[in-house]
Formats: C-alpha cells, sequence, structure tokens
C-alpha cells in the first residue's frame, strides 16, 4: 500500500509540474503579439486617420505621439521618406526583434517599390527591444550603420529604463537631422558609455531574460516537488 501511495503521489506530482509549464507556455504565447495579429496600414488608417505612430502598448504620451506625428508628416513632405513607429507590449521572447520587424515591414509593403521610402521603428516595451526596418532608397541617405545604431544606442538605451517616451522623441530627433542631410550627431555620450563599461545585458541577452528565469523557476519546482514528497511518504508508517 505504501509503495502505491508513493507511485500516486509521484504521479501527481510530477503531473502538476507538466501542468504549471503547459500553464506558463500558454500564457506566453497569449500575451505575445504575433505579426498576424496587427492590421494592414489601410485597416489601420481607417480607425485612426494616422499610420505614423501605432501605439498598442499604450505607454506613449499624447504630447510624444503629437510630436512624431508632425515631425514624420513634414519629412514625408520634404524627403518623400515616411517613418512608422510601433510600439507593442511584447512578442514572442524565442523570436528576435530584428526579425519581427523585418516580417512586419513585409506584411505592410509586400513589394521592393513599396518598401523603397518606408522607415520601420519597432519597440516592444515590456521585453525592452528596439529595432528598424529601412527601405533600398532610405539606405542612400541612412546607412545601416547609423540606423541600426538608431536602434540600439539611441533608443534601447532609454528603452531599458522604461523611459519609452525618451527612447522615441531622441530616435526620432536623429532620424529626422539625417534624412534633413545634416550631419549624424551619433548616439547619446550616455548610451556610448553603457555599451563599453556597464552591466546591462546584451540586446540578445535581454531577449531571452525572461524566459531562462522561467525554466530555472520551473527546474527547481521539478525538482525539490518530488524530492518533497518522497521524503514525507517515507516518514509515514
Amino acid at each position: 500500500m505504501k509503495i502505491l501511495l508513493k507511485n500516486l503521489f509521484c504521479r501527481l506530482c510530477f503531473g502538476a509540474i507538466a501542468l504549471l509549464i503547459s500553464l506558463n507556455l500558454l500564457t506566453c504565447n497569449a500575451l505575445a503579439l504575433q505579426v498576424s495579429d496587427i492590421p494592414d496600414l489601410a485597416e489601420i488608417k481607417t480607425l485612426t486617420d494616422q499610420t505614423w505612430v501605432i501605439d498598442d502598448s499604450d505607454v506613449l504620451s499624447n504630447s510624444t505621439k503629437s510630436a512624431i506625428i508632425s515631425k514624420t508628416e513634414k519629412l514625408a513632405e520634404l524627403t518623400g521618406i515616411e517613418v512608422h513607429v510601433v510600439a507593442i507590449r511584447r512578442i514572442d521572447f524565442g523570436q528576435p526583434s530584428s526579425e519581427f520587424t523585418a516580417e512586419l515591414f513585409d506584411k505592410w509593403f509586400p513589394s521592393d517599390a513599396e518598401k523603397s521610402n518606408q522607415i520601420l521603428l519597432f519597440m516592444a516595451t515590456e521585453d525592452h527591444r528596439t529595432a528598424i526596418q529601412t527601405g533600398a532608397k532610405v539606405k542612400e541617405v541612412l546607412p545601416d550603420s547609423i540606423a541600426n545604431s538608431i536602434a540600439d544606442e539611441t533608443m534601447l538605451y532609454p528603452a531599458r529604463k522604461a523611459n519609452y517616451n525618451q527612447a522615441v522623441n531622441e530616435g526620432i530627433g536623429r532620424l529626422e537631422t539625417v534624412l534633413k542631410g545634416n550631419p549624424d550627431p551619433g548616439a547619446p555620450l550616455l548610451a556610448v558609455e553603457e555599451t563599453e563599461t556597464s552591466n546591462y545585458a546584451t540586446k540578445e541577452e535581454t531577449e531571452a531574460s525572461s524566459s531562462n528565469v522561467v525554466v530555472i523557476i520551473l527546474l527547481i519546482l521539478a525538482t525539490l516537488l518530488p524530492m518533497a514528497t518522497y521524503y514525507w511518504l517515507q516518514s509515514q508508517p
């Protein structure tokens, strides 16, 4: 009888761990936004009357949104280049933000001609991740080295500190300067120092950190619960 109870409790314990893992995965997937969840630009424009800033994360202030809309409209008139800023809460922790942004870029602008004069600035706020995607014509005035620096330094440093309005305003400000033909002011000094000397995780480490924490907790539970159950059963008469 004692052996049967041991087997039963062990199965229940491992079953609970399996259920916990499944629930965690379901929760993560439910919270993470997929590219397929995001409407086409035409639909967004119908709903919001503009496509310059799409803040699904609801972290950008009204003043920031107004400033972005004003600057991007003027840039489009002056240069023919359209800038779209997208802020969402989170994406799948296994997907790099650059990949998500590229997929969204392809969805919104399927052909090379449609992509040519477009810029997509992306930010996942809960994950503190940033990325940028640019079309071929844009690259003539905004090299990839500067574009990536805008996303990975100018925007990422304040985004890591949850200063999302600062991240977007400074990213758009630097972008505006370069697109107007002025010299690139470069990344903010603090961002450069942070890259060189700080203990902050790299962009790739940031993307994986949340999943690592969950895995560690589940492994600890998976180890301790069966042991506790076993010793409790051993102590029973």
